[in-house]
């Protein structure tokens, strides 16, 4: 019975904590968060790329086959349950078969190519959590799905530089490189397991059992013992054919007429089975030199056939906004700023409370952003809180004020006051406001004037004392050819 009891009481004390791999976004971090996401808003309007929202519950099957069953996503990250009735579902891990599947099943196809979709939200993979990397995180991509000219992978590549440049992340590179299509990839394959299987003993276990199952994703493998063995290994790019290598070298040029910088790097080929031809990731590096992955993205152009809709090409690019925002915080990026309200409301007393709520709704309807402190402190606390927002107006409403249906406006610029019907309010509120931005404007404007003639002066100050300097110059020369 005792043990009961302090079972219970454990269970009682618990302190709940955020699940391994996942957290808070607290409303400290809110601000770069905001930031971001207005920025990719802004990229997909300019580019014409309309949002779309997906389920976070897939099918388990769309993954496996779209991402590719032995990819380390879907094969040692994802989370995959069944449900209630029986049915394979998981937890996306990533956005582009989401996209696909949404894309077919809605019957996007009709529409007229290229299909432009841009997504953001949360993904989810079991991982190891670390600094920056969560099992639980939010990622944003675009699609542009029905269009095979290169010209695209390259707007791909600028949209992410504008968003990059937006945020004022530095130092980043571009990756680049080719990884061909199903005409000239099976004979490169060829050729990279005949190399690998020469040099099989160096290789770590899972990319011996990837020699097997899919030999280009031995490329992508990151244990040191691999990554010295491929830095050897023959290159995608010297064995495309025609098509693919006409469509890498068209990119390239468009990079070079767009003047975005890049790397070609012959082992990048991504961690995922779906891509084709272009490929490339995006990297920012610090101070102390270390690299840091901001996202990436390519072409995909069997990913519509193998999810069951026609042969159709596709290119896209995603990034982790987790990361983004680590690297704005680190480089002391500015924030989102949200407009202040120059209006405060304060009241005392309960009958007050209940007019104030009115009044609140009133000014928020008239577009008048307004703060309160509603149930809590007294005037003066009130008051204080005003003057630190600086806030240009404070409406007061007491006891006496909500019998009456009045309202004390202060001006906490001249420091005087006034009462006046409620229901004029709004409207004079409005109206000083109004009044206010008036008179900075002309403020300004009178500054900017000073300025201007100061600079004036200044200048002919400097032209008088070059003019005189020139004049006694050359008084000095007749004086002398005189002796």
């Amino acid at each position: 019975m005792v043990k009961n009891k302090d079972q219970t009481k454990k269970k009682k004390n618990k302190r709940f904590q955020s699940v391994r791999g996942m957290r808070d976004i607290l409303p400290k971090d809110q601000p770069y968060w905001q930031k971001l996401r207005k920025v990719i808003e802004k990229i997909a309007i300019d580019y014409n790329y309309n949002r779309i929202d997906f389920p976070i519950l897939e099918d388990k099957e769309l993954f496996e086959r779209g991402t590719g069953k032995n990819t380390d996503i879907v094969d040692k990250e994802m989370y995959k349950f069944k449900t209630k009735g029986g049915a394979n579902v998981c937890l996306r891990p990533e956005g582009t078969p989401s996209v696909i599947r949404a894309y077919l099943q809605h019957g996007m196809a009709s529409l007229k190519k290229p299909v432009k979709l841009s997504y953001s939200g949360p993904m989810y993979r079991y991982d190891r959590p670390q600094e920056g990397r969560y099992r639980e995180f939010f990622q944003f991509g675009f699609e542009a799905i029905g269009e095979q000219d290169a010209i695209l992978d390259a707007q791909m590549i600028q949209m992410a530089t504008r968003i990059f440049k937006s945020l004022k992340i530095k130092n980043v590179s571009l990756h680049l490189n080719s990884i061909g299509c199903q005409e000239c990839r099976p004979s490169y394959n060829k050729l990279l397991i005949s190399y690998l299987n020469n040099r099989k003993k160096s290789l770590c276990m899972d990319c011996k059992r990837r020699l097997k199952k899919n030999p280009l994703r031995v490329l992508d493998c990151k244990e040191e013992k691999c990554t010295q063995v491929v830095s050897q290994a023959p290159q995608t790019v010297d064995h495309l054919c025609k098509d693919c290598k006409t469509h890498f070298t068209s990119l390239l040029e468009y990079l070079d007429e767009i003047q975005v910088a890049y790397s070609l790097r012959p082992q990048l080929v991504r961690g995922l089975d779906y891509y084709t031809k272009t490929v490339f990731e995006f990297f920012t590096e610090d101070d102390e030199g270390a690299q840091s992955a901001l996202g990436g993205g390519g072409r995909y152009d069997n990913l519509v056939g193998i999810l069951g809709g026609p042969e159709t090409p596709a290119v896209g690019f995603a990034c982790g906004m987790d990361r983004l925002v680590g690297v704005m915080q680190k480089n002391e990026s500015k924030p989102y700023l949200p407009p202040v309200p120059k209006v405060y409301l304060a009241q005392i007393g309960d009958a007050a409370k209940k007019k104030s709520l009115r009044i609140f709704e009133e000014l928020n309807k008239a577009g008048v952003l307004i703060s309160e402190s509603f149930g809590r402190g007294n005037l003066r606390s009130q008051l204080k809180q005003a003057n630190k927002m600086n806030a240009e107006i404070v409406l007061i409403i007491g006891q006496r004020e909500a019998l009456d249906n009045s309202v004390i406006l202060k001006d906490m610029n001249s420091g005087g006051q006034e009462t006046m019907p409620a229901e004029k309010i709004v409207k004079e509120v409005r109206r000083r406001l109004k009044k206010n931005v008036e008179m900075m404007k002309k403020s300004l404007q009178k500054n900017n004037s000073k300025k201007k003639v100061t600079a004036k002066k200044s200048k002919a100050r400097k032209v008088t004392k070059k003019v005189a300097k020139k004049t006694k110059v050359r008084s000095k020369k007749k004086v002398n050819k005189k002796k």
